[in-house]
């Protein structure tokens, strides 16, 4: 076996005598689009609401409470899947937030939230980060739908069209300010609970928008 290493070895590592520049140069970028296409194939299967609701955590807990919500079934027929909310749309930061979510499946294999009773316990901090991301991106996959320089705020409610004119046209505010628990219910939003678990000033922030 280490014989049959160390010939494949030498066999990779020796110089080619027969291969022409041009074909080398065609070859290699051959298979850089096979890589490519594999690469890229593998990303957008994993960007699906079939795969985000395959694991038994997200199906029991939040896909249930996500087909309740006018964001799963409404008058227009328009869906908001689990990537569209929780995958950016642009290539760089899709990638940067799939390398962050890879420790899901450091909690799928250790079982962190493989109850509902220890969802629950984690459904503030789990809830408390996509807010702070939210905030930080100023709600970009809300946005991607509900374009504020389309939205006819004559259409709306009195209390939403005076709320969305006094803080989200100023851009006091952003979407997730105001719409936490839009998607999936909301966890306890005392400050009590907060201690530790994320940053208050969200929790604030939605409960000012409530009182206002």
């Amino acid at each position: 076996m280490r014989r049959m290493i160390s010939r494949f070895w030498r066999v990779m590592s020796k110089p080619a005598t027969h291969l022409s520049l041009g074909f080398l140069t065609i070859g290699g970028f051959v298979m850089g689009v096979i890589f490519w296409g594999g690469f890229n194939t593998a990303l957008e299967l994993t960007n699906t609401e079939e795969f985000c609701v395959s694991c038994h955590e997200m199906r029991d807990n939040v896909f249930v409470e996500l087909q309740t919500t006018v964001h799963y079934s409404n008058a227009s027929g328009v869906r908001a899947t689990c990537p569209d909310c929780h995958v950016p749309h642009a290539w760089s930061s899709k990638i940067a937030r799939k390398m962050a979510a890879s420790k899901e499946v450091y909690g799928k294999i250790f079982g962190t939230i493989s109850t509902r009773e220890k969802f629950e316990a984690k459904r503030l901090e789990l809830a408390s980060h996509e807010w702070a991301r939210f905030e930080a991106n100023d709600s970009l996959e809300c946005r991607n739908c509900h374009s504020s320089e389309s939205m006819d705020i004559t259409l709306q409610s009195k209390r939403a069209s005076e709320a969305h004119e006094r803080f989200l046209l100023t851009g006091e505010k952003t979407c997730i300010s105001c719409h936490k628990g839009i998607a999936h219910e909301l966890p306890d939003m005392s400050e009590a609970a907060w201690h530790g678990k994320g940053d208050p000033k969200l929790v604030q922030s939605y409960l000012s928008s409530v009182a206002d």
